[in-house]
């Protein structure tokens, strides 16, 4: 399949972008002291790798681009469209993750989110959400969310908040 020039041109200005950001990650890695913590991995680690990552995806970006355009990709169902029901249980639970972080606990509050955001990402799709599915979302959510929230704050030491205070839930 050959892409047209302006198709070419606008895959290659995302690959470019994609670029630009890693670029900029760098930048703020560069930011960071690096005074490295156990074993020898400071605080900057994650922000490189993410941004060496990111930087690796522009570059594949860019070669696809360039060789042809960005093939065998379909587009998302409702692209030609927006699907702003989809759009508004992401950001609800975004917003109520935010709004329930201190009073709920961060495993409840990142559970509902992960329920809410499903929905809006099985909605896009066309599929059913019955109330037991969601049920099912919001354990998975709770089996997603504690395991980090007990690393961070047992093996890290990072205050999240909980609801109550032994940092075990």
């Amino acid at each position: 399949m050959q892409n047209s020039s302006r198709s070419t041109a606008l895959q290659t200005l995302i690959a470019l972008g994609v670029l630009g950001v890693a670029g900029v990650l760098a930048w703020g890695a560069a930011q960071i002291p690096s005074a490295a913590g156990y074993s020898g991995v400071g605080p900057a680690f994650l922000p490189w790798l993410v941004a060496g990552v990111l930087a690796l995806c522009g570059v594949l970006l860019l070669l696809q681009a360039r060789r042809g355009g960005f093939r065998d990709v379909e587009p998302p169902s409702g692209a030609d469209r927006g699907d702003w029901r989809s759009l508004a249980w992401l950001a609800a639970g975004l917003l109520l993750n935010a709004a329930l972080i201190e009073p709920a606990g961060f495993i409840l509050s990142c559970a509902l989110c992960y329920a809410l955001a499903v929905r809006g990402l099985r909605l896009s799709e066309g599929q059913a959400t019955p109330l037991p599915r969601m049920g099912q979302d919001l354990l998975t959510g709770v089996v997603i969310a504690a395991p980090v929230y007990w690393l961070f704050t047992q093996v890290l030491a990072v205050n999240l908040p909980g609801l109550t205070s032994t940092g075990w839930f």
